[in-house]
């Protein structure tokens, strides 16, 4: 029997539940406005460690095990473990997860990293393949400007269309049995080209794809955004939001208040200089698995669509003056099914 309607979105046979979760954010993630939904935020950004990369890992590695402790498991419980970064061949995530002692699939879907992990999770999960499997994603501020930038202590300057890579964490364990949340639907996104060259302005290359997604997700389900009590992008900042909310409006959906990206609610955009809003794949990866999924268990929405985003770029390609294709995965997760 076939999982899947429509184009593109499956319907798990078995709604697969979020376990535990857990989040980690840097410093200045934890001066933001939702500073209280974050289960640890490092005062250091170094957590530690003598390099941005090895803080990085260091951060991946803090935020699995606090998700297992938790969860009540040990790392060698699980069946698997789906982890990826923005890192050069997901170093961050390998080194992170080294001694697990479970499989270990690393990823790389820039910052819809978040939600293609859960989702491959889920349907290994909804598969029959295991009933435990955690899905981990992260950037770091510091790390991700000397890769894909210039290192810090160049002091370049920021035009106003940039986003900030969010130094956090996120991980969640899904489990063939528990309460829920669920994870119910999950539509894959395609790859989208807007044509966009300018690595500042990210929002309005990954916007598009948002765009295909979410209505692709209406289509395929039959669902309008009447059914979810909050729709959240991954991190399409402030000009990105407002790119995805004139393309529905085209279409005649208004997103209106319901609608919320990731990189908006992160950091308070009046006060934290951060021009328009957060990115990274920790950015979605910390909100969701903090302030979302809290949101969920405290019964603040009961159901919601959660569509992650990506800029699928690196540095090389840019340097070519090759575009910014984008790309956005996203799940439903209710509280009961």
């Amino acid at each position: 029997m076939s999982k899947k309607i429509g184009r593109q979105t499956l319907k798990l046979a078995k709604p697969v539940s979020i376990a535990a979760s857990a989040s980690v954010a840097g410093k200045k993630e934890g001066e933001g406005p939702l500073k209280r939904c974050f289960d640890y935020i490092s005062q250091d950004s170094y957590f530690d460690q003598s390099t941005w990369e090895k803080a990085e890992s260091q951060m991946l590695k803090r935020c699995f095990s606090l998700c297992c402790d938790k969860a009540g498991i040990a790392p060698s419980q699980l069946d698997f473990i789906f982890s990826g970064d923005l890192l050069n061949q997901c170093v961050s995530s390998a080194f992170a997860m080294k001694d697990s002692g479970s499989p270990y699939f690393g990823l790389y879907g820039a910052c819809s990293t978040m939600v293609e992990s859960l989702s491959l999770a889920a349907m290994c999960i909804d598969g029959g393949f295991g009933d435990l499997a955690c899905a981990v994603t992260g950037s770091h501020f510091c790390s991700a400007e000397r890769q894909y930038r210039f290192p810090l202590e160049y002091g370049g300057q920021r035009p106003p269309t940039s986003q900030w890579t969010v130094t956090g964490a996120g991980a969640a364990i899904l489990s063939s049995r528990g309460h829920g949340p669920y994870i119910t639907h999950i539509t894959p996104g395609i790859i989208v080209d807007a044509g966009i060259k300018d690595a500042n302005s990210m929002g309005s290359a990954m916007a598009p794809a948002a765009f295909e997604t979410i209505k692709r997700h209406f289509e395929d389900t039959g669902r309008d955004l009447s059914y979810y009590d909050a729709v959240f992008t991954g991190d399409l900042g402030a000009m990105g939001h407002d790119i995805l909310q004139k393309l529905m409006a085209d279409e005649g959906v208004d997103l209106g208040a319901r609608y919320m990206d990731c990189g908006v609610l992160i950091y308070d955009l009046s006060t934290q200089d951060v021009h328009c809003g957060g990115s990274g794949c920790g950015c979605c990866a910390s909100v969701l698995c903090g302030h979302i999924l809290k949101g969920l268990e405290k019964g603040v929405w009961n159901r919601v669509l959660v569509a992650a985003t990506g800029a699928l770029m690196s540095p090389l390609s840019c340097q070519q003056g090759g575009s910014i294709p984008g790309i956005c995965h996203a799940v439903a997760i209710e509280r009961e099914v």
